[in-house]
């Protein structure tokens, strides 16, 4: 081959990348591994072990893999020509398949969960419930938001029952912060979809609201998580802890103002547009996941809750 030649071999191993890339979207990787990630640090912070702690981030995945897998099966009809590719609506896995893939990592998730006793067991039913309630029933509909809005206070819950067997009082600050994050992002995910679920007329909660309310809406909820978060921090906050929390907020915001942008700003193409908007929801729950953790730990470091 002459020097400089492009490689034959280049080609075919990005094919194959895309290839797999493709068909991983059917169980939803980047939400579905963020809360797994989440849960393990989450339970980490509650004294489990790293085995322990671990077992409890794959249940969390295996779960948010058969929600995300749901989610490609049901919306089939109306995913096709997407972007990012549907691999169920594209055809490059069959019904069947994500069917079975379903039954499998949410069989697998609650069997990891279940190791840790009946209560985490309850709490990873009572999350997948929440998920398949929005699959089957409410994805397309005004009611989207409210099942993440249940189910994302539920994850530091699961992580420490799932490490202690019970959740310090403390803690449960989180169920009213979580609720608005969780809220919040579910806006932003109906703006992600604003255009697609527009021309089909699919009522959702962006839809009904129209893009400047939506947005707004979906601002003010995870600006309120957040501000309800940073003043229930403890007095005196740990360094680490309190950069982390920062680290989440800067991150938090600055996928807000990415929405706007991409929702609000000048007219651009819609693909583009969405492409956008999917990014900076994408840094939302980076910085949300971010946010939670750093507030955890500083609740653990100042003492108020035991590890």
């Amino acid at each position: 081959m002459p020097a400089g030649a492009p490689s034959a071999e280049a080609p075919t191993n990005l094919s194959r990348l895309r290839w797999l890339a493709d068909r991983a979207r059917v169980v939803h990787p980047f939400p579905s591994l963020l809360n797994g990630v989440a849960t393990t640090a989450l339970a980490l912070l509650a004294g489990a072990g790293v085995p322990g702690a671990l077992r409890l981030g794959i249940a969390m995945t295996a779960i948010q893999f058969s929600i995300g897998a749901l989610n490609d099966l049901v919306d089939a009809p109306h995913d096709r020509g997407r972007s990012p590719v549907k691999p169920v609506a594209e055809g490059l896995i069959r019904p069947s398949a994500a069917g079975v893939l379903i039954v499998i990592t949410a069989v697998a998730g609650l069997a990891l969960a279940s190791a840790s006793g009946p209560p985490a067991a309850a709490v990873a039913a009572a999350g997948a419930a929440c998920g398949y309630a929005y699959d089957l029933r409410l994805s397309r509909t005004a009611w989207a938001w409210l099942p993440l809005a249940i189910a994302l206070p539920l994850v530091p819950v699961f992580a420490w029952v799932g490490a202690t067997g019970t959740v310090p009082g403390p803690l449960l600050v989180l169920v009213p912060i979580g609720m608005l994050a969780g809220g919040g992002l579910a806006v932003g995910n109906a703006l992600v979809d604003l255009d697609v679920d527009g021309a089909v007329a699919a009522p959702s909660i962006a839809v009904r609201l129209g893009r400047r309310r939506a947005t707004g809406l979906h601002a003010a909820a995870l600006g309120a998580a957040v501000t309800l978060a940073w003043f229930t921090l403890p007095t005196v906050v740990p360094a680490e802890a309190l950069l982390l929390v920062a680290a989440g907020i800067a991150t938090l915001g600055t996928g807000v103002a990415g929405m706007v942008v991409a929702r609000t700003g000048r007219a651009e193409g819609v693909a583009r547009a969405a492409r956008r908007a999917r990014l900076a929801w994408q840094v939302e729950a980076v910085g949300t996941a971010t946010v939670g953790v750093g507030w955890v730990l500083a609740l653990v470091a100042s003492g108020i809750v035991a590890a």
